[in-house]
């Protein structure tokens, strides 16, 4: 058996910045971390997706990881956004984080190359021989263009080090052969917080969530509950949320997921271009669902 990074929830964390949004406000970002782990979250990913890794310089990039690391200083595990469609850049952000203490690297899939199913696995292999600690494949065709079919994860699952995936598909039936091929080869993970109970119930094994940063508890809750057994109590959660999960993503993540936080007061509303804020329409939408669900929102 390979090793296996988390069980349960990690949450795929926010880069506060400062209302200027050029640089990252640290002081925030070390409250959120500390929240996170009070409330129980199994582990941080840092600087992914909704972290806006792809509109941090590298300096910067490098910044939020080790101040993560840091900052948990062991009580999680910490998992580092070290994917790029630059393979080369990659594998060197790959190899500073595991030099700074990060836990695992969670790899994205090249995003507009749009590589063929052997540029993936070659692509993959690289970056994982290059590092010392367990990586994670990311597989989100809506946002990269690609799709990473489950033969070419049974393919990666040879590699010692490629020890899950975060699957961000929405294909439950895609997720199912991905299981089916591989086994106890590689752990699964969540990738869509509207399909946590739908993937656990394929035999995976916790989700990279973005409904944890607001809602950390109830999501641990979550997945403690299916793990544990409970399947019914995790369901009720699982839809008790859908529509909360739903406005979370009726804009490109990580819109709506800040203007949450900045709403509960953890963070300012600052994106950085391509991404805007949440347009007011969406944004009262999610407000009321975020007081439905027992969130103080302020404004």
């Amino acid at each position: 058996m390979k090793k296996t990074v988390f069980k349960g929830v990690a949450t795929a964390i926010i880069t506060p910045f400062e209302d200027n949004g050029r640089t990252v406000d640290f002081k925030r970002f070390e409250r959120l971390i500390d929240w996170q782990i009070e409330c129980g979250v199994n582990a941080i990913v840092a600087a992914g997706t909704t972290g806006e890794g792809s509109t941090l310089s590298d300096a910067e990039h490098r910044e939020v990881l080790k101040f993560c690391v840091d900052k948990v200083a062991g009580r999680v595990p910490v998992i580092a956004g070290t994917g790029s469609n630059d393979i080369a850049y990659a594998v060197d952000l790959t190899i500073y984080a595991c030099a700074i203490g990060c836990d695992a690297m969670l790899l994205v899939t090249p995003y507009y190359n749009k590589a063929t199913q052997e540029g993936l696995f070659q692509s993959f292999r690289k970056v994982a021989e290059a590092s010392t600690k367990p990586c994670i494949l990311y597989n989100v065709p809506s946002r990269t263009g690609c799709n990473l079919l489950p033969e070419t994860v049974a393919r990666l699952s040879d590699i010692e080090n490629i020890v899950a995936i975060k699957e961000a598909s929405g294909n439950i039936s895609q997720i199912a052969r991905v299981a089916s091929l591989c086994r106890d080869k590689i752990d699964i993970y969540s990738g869509n917080d509207d399909q946590i109970v739908p993937v656990l119930s394929l035999g995976g094994i916790g989700v990279i969530s973005v409904l944890s940063n607001i809602l950390p508890r109830e999501t641990v809750e979550m997945c403690d509950a299916y793990l544990s057994g409970n399947t019914a109590r995790a369901l009720d959660l699982q839809l008790k949320y859908f529509s909360l999960i739903d406005a979370l993503f009726s804009e490109v993540n990580p819109i709506p997921v800040k203007a949450a936080l900045s709403a509960m007061g953890w963070c300012n509303n600052t994106l950085r271009l391509p991404l805007t804020s949440m347009s007011a329409k969406n944004y009262a939408n999610l407000a009321s669902l975020m007081k439905q669900a027992g969130i103080e929102v302020n404004g």
